[in-house]
């Protein structure tokens, strides 16, 4: 496989699903020359070789599609392509075709440097050089300066555009003759040797008049990303694509957790035979604005206890027509006391103004107000949002439709993964009268929620597993074992064997008196040494199943090199226990609850929530709640959901409780009457209870009024084995390539290094794998600790877990605990703990090492895609996070 494919992969932490499509173009790459005027028969039969279920390249010039779901990323995946054929084929010239002027817009942006989404973050070579972008606004000017850049050049046209130019049979303005190049701005491109046309959602253009048009460019190849890999064609219904080589349906991407978790809702015990078509749509819009105002709660709860920004979700409302649009909009305005004015933004064929699309495009954003959108079907894809949550579609159609033109629109992931809390993962489709015929579609065979291939790997699905345990370097070998000599080590018989044993139990014993050694490296004293060979001879006299051995093996070398090999094989790392003095304090501060855009509401009836991928459901309450009986204070339908968590203590925070809890009550009381207010609270008083006491974390303290006192027990501690299930027979991978199966690395095991203090090792990720190269070339030692390690205590909840770092390092002037995040979580609470805890422990570490002639500890963490094999280790410690 390419080294290219590895490193893009690596640098742009490609999905599965989008390393395996640049696989495919790489092979294909390497089985199919890449010209122009290609003889299209030869070229099939070389990709149907290969790739049998490709018929027939649907256009004048070798194309490919890549069927991705909805969601994985394929605007991303057309980064990837492009940054592959520019890396490992030098190819400049590329032509992204988008279909509508919101993708065109969104492309420019995500291909542009310094954007939020920028494609290319992480390819070091587009840093220096990024690729010149020309749209179709600016060719006429910058397109005429092309061949001064150098580089890259990305040509994104909008095909819509093109269509209007090309109707009719009219030449488009690209034809046009250009005295700056001496030609057409299209001859220009045409006679590129090694242009690439890139097809974005190509399902939407396939017969276009302005996509014929531009076979006349004859590119060399062309790549199409889809999620729908067919046509509507009339009364024939759909065609599949012919030139598919790649599919990853929205089943798999549902059930690889890359996509939200579908679901459809109705009203339990409902029939829609009893209501009006009129109160059956108000009865929808109704139930998904109150399940609405619960995913809020639910988002403002999750991002208080994770510590990650905060999401805003928004309904989306299909309507009929512009007329309906127009009568919902009133509607949704008009119910709850008018809590939704200002909060509801309508698209269709009236709303074209710019303003309008700004607001649409701008809706993920936490501070822009839009929490409904009513539209009619303007949008399809491009409308790249991550927060809608919930969908209420009003338009007649059947339950396929619904749900293929529903859910595409709501299945990204806020936060880039599921956070494993089913109201942050899920996507609800409020369907009442659709219900049943919905979930029937969904259990068909065909569904494409369900609709899913798996390939499995014989030879990977046969190979036995076994048990290997990896010792550190400076251990003697098994003495029951086979004597494994490592490069350089002393090979030792049976009897000396034995020996070595004894004198490594007795230089661990050593470690838990920090008088005598307060480091490893002082069991290299004259006296030391002298107390340890006394002890290993008296036990191995008053042990009777080594009769005569004191005769024969030198103990005092044996001694000695052990010694030596323990040393240079260490990384001291003290045992620290931090006690406090004086009386303990321990409790939350008192603060402001923030409940921007929290305005949960009482309704009438319990809703039923079905998963679509595996039929679970369950019911979501929506009326009021009778149990646990009435309260005297409004405060106290919180208050007995606050004092239920471990960690607080009612009679230490009775205060701060209640006053959270009024906190709570004055803000229901600014939009609910005094009357609505008690149900409310019956209803959602323990998911509002979440919410606060996910915010009272941030505000939790602890202190001892005469400070605390850390007492070092041993000096350095032993380093464990470690155990790994591995292939049996397998042999270690050589840490300085990747695995060809990334989303796999977790089972490979990893040998070679020349600085690590263990033989073999095993990484949870490529990041980590990365880092390890680093390590291995910039420090003069390291490893991966175990648990028990380091005894590192963080607060989780009422919990308090070991944290064990990912990585440990000695360079030349510092000791370093070393984590790997992934950017996105980097914000996170535990994360934050966990810096906070390490950090504490590394200040006393340092106090005891700086009074023991040793180096001083530091804590890193450090964001995954910032690790790439051309950064030392002196610049890592530079950009490490904040956290």
């Amino acid at each position: 496989m390419n080294r290219n494919v590895n490193a893009i992969a690596a640098r742009l932490s490609l999905r599965p699903p989008q390393r395996k499509s640049l696989e495919i173009l790489d092979r294909v790459t390497e089985i199919l020359p890449l010209r122009k005027h290609a003889d299209l028969k030869a070229a099939l039969e070389i990709i149907r070789s290969e790739y049998p279920g490709v018929t027939d390249f649907e256009r004048a010039f070798p194309s490919l599609c890549f069927a991705i779901a909805t969601g994985v990323g394929k605007t991303r995946l057309m980064g990837a392509f492009i940054a592959y054929l520019y890396l490992a084929h030098g190819m400049r010239n590329f032509f992204v075709l988008a279909p509508n002027l919101t993708i065109y817009d969104k492309l420019i942006a995500d291909f542009t440097p310094g954007k939020r989404k920028y494609v290319f973050k992480g390819i070091s070579e587009f840093a220096v050089v990024p690729p010149e972008i020309i749209t179709g606004d600016n060719w006429e000017s910058r397109g005429a300066n092309l061949d001064l850049f150098g580089g890259v050049a990305i040509n994104i046209f909008n095909i819509s555009k093109l269509n209007s130019e090309a109707k009719g049979g009219k030449q488009l303005k690209m034809r046009s003759f250009r005295e700056t190049l001496g030609e057409s701005y299209f001859g220009h491109l045409a006679g590129k040797p090694d242009l690439v046309l890139i097809m974005d959602e190509s399902h939407r253009y396939r017969g276009d008049a302005g996509v014929r048009a531009l076979d006349e460019l004859k590119p060399v190849l062309g790549l199409e990303v889809t999620a729908t890999p067919f046509v509507e064609k009339g009364t024939k219904g759909a065609q599949p694509f012919k030139n598919v080589v790649f599919d990853y349906p929205l089943a798999r991407a549902i059930d690889d957790g890359f996509v939200k978790i579908p679901a459809v809702v109705t009203r339990k015990d409902f029939r829609a035979s009893d209501h009006s078509a009129e109160a059956l749509e108000r009865l929808k819009i109704e139930d998904g604005l109150g399940l609405h105002e619960q995913v809020k709660v639910h988002l403002a709860t999750y991002s208080a206890e994770s510590g990650r920004e905060r999401v805003k979700p928004f309904v989306l409302i299909i309507a009929r027509d512009t007329t309906h649009a127009a009568e919902l909009k009133k509607l949704v305005e008009a119910l709850y006391g008018g809590r939704y004015v200002g909060r509801v933004i309508q698209v269709d064929s009236t709303s074209k103004d710019e303003e309008v699309t700004r607001a649409l495009l701008a809706v993920e954003h936490a501070d822009e107000p839009t929490e409904i959108v009513i539209h009619v079907n303007m949008l399809k894809e491009g409308w790249d949002v991550t927060n809608l949550y919930t969908i209420i579609p009003l338009r007649a159609a059947n339950a396929r439709t619904l749900v293929e033109q529903s859910i595409g629109r709501g299945l990204r992931l806020p936060y880039g993964q599921r956070t494993g809390v089913l109201e942050v993962d899920r996507l609800n489709i409020v369907a009442h009268d659709k219900f049943q015929e919905i979930v029937d579609d969904a259990r068909r065979s065909d569904s494409p929620v369900r609709l899913q291939t798996l390939v499995l790997d014989p030879e990977a699905v046969r190979k036995p597993l076994a048990t290997v345990v990896s010792r550190p370097n400076y251990a003697p070998p098994d003495p029951q074992g086979p004597n494994y000599a490592r490069e350089g080590a002393v090979v030792y018989s049976a009897a000396e064997r034995i020996v070595a044993a004894l004198v490594v139990d007795e230089l661990h014993r050593l470690s838990g008196n920090p008088n005598l050694a307060p480091t490893s490296s002082a069991l290299s004293n004259v006296s030391v040494q002298a107390q340890i060979v006394q002890a290993v001879k008296s036990r191995m006299t008053a042990q009777p199943v080594l009769p005569g051995i004191e005769t024969g093996p030198d103990v005092s070398a044996i001694v000695a090199q052990m010694t030596q090999s323990l040393v240079m094989g260490m990384i001291d790392i003290p045992r620290i226990v931090v006690t406090p003095k004086g009386q303990v304090t321990a409790g939350f501060r008192p603060f402001t609850v923030d409940l921007t855009g929290v305005r949960p509401s009482n309704a009438a009836d319990t809703l039923w929530v079905q998963r679509l991928d595996d039929g679970v459901g369950h019911q979501v309450v929506l009326s009021a709640d009778q149990s646990g009986g009435e309260e005297a204070r409004l405060e106290d339908y919180l208050v007995r959901h606050l004092i239920d968590f471990k960690d607080v203590d009612y009679m230490a925070h009775a205060d701060l409780l209640y006053d959270l809890a009024s906190q709570t009550v004055r803000h229901l009381k600014t939009y609910l009457s005094e009357d609505e207010v008690e149900p409310v609270l019956r209803q959602q008083g323990e998911a509002l209870s979440r919410l606060i006491h996910g915010q009272m974390q941030a505000h939790y303290q602890e202190g001892a009024d005469e400070g605390y006192e850390a007492t070092v027990h041993r000096g350095w501690t032993e380093l464990k084995p470690c155990a790994y299930t591995t292939a049996a027979g397998e042999s270690p991978r050589d840490y300085r390539q990747a695995p060809p199966d990334l989303n796999r690395i977790g089972t490979y095991l990893f040998g070679g290094f020349g600085r690590c203090l263990y033989p073999v090792q095993k990484f949870d990720s490529n990041p980590e794998r990365l880092l390890s190269v680093i390590l291995d070339r910039d420090t003069e030692r390291w490893f991966r600790p175990n648990n028990g390690q380091f005894q590192i205590r963080y607060r989780r909840g009422s919990d308090h877990p070991e944290y064990v770092p990912d990585f440990v390092a000695e360079t030349a002037s510092t000791l370093v605990m070393i984590e790997v995040k992934a950017a996105n979580q980097l914000g996170d609470l535990e994360v934050k703990a966990k810096a906070e805890a390490a950090r504490e422990w590394a200040r006393h570490a340092t106090e005891y090492t700086s009074q023991n002639g040793g180096k001083p500890w530091r804590y890193l963490v450090l964001a995954h895609d910032l690790l790439q094999e051309n950064m030392s280790f002196d610049g890592l410690s530079k950009v490490a996070a904040t956290v």
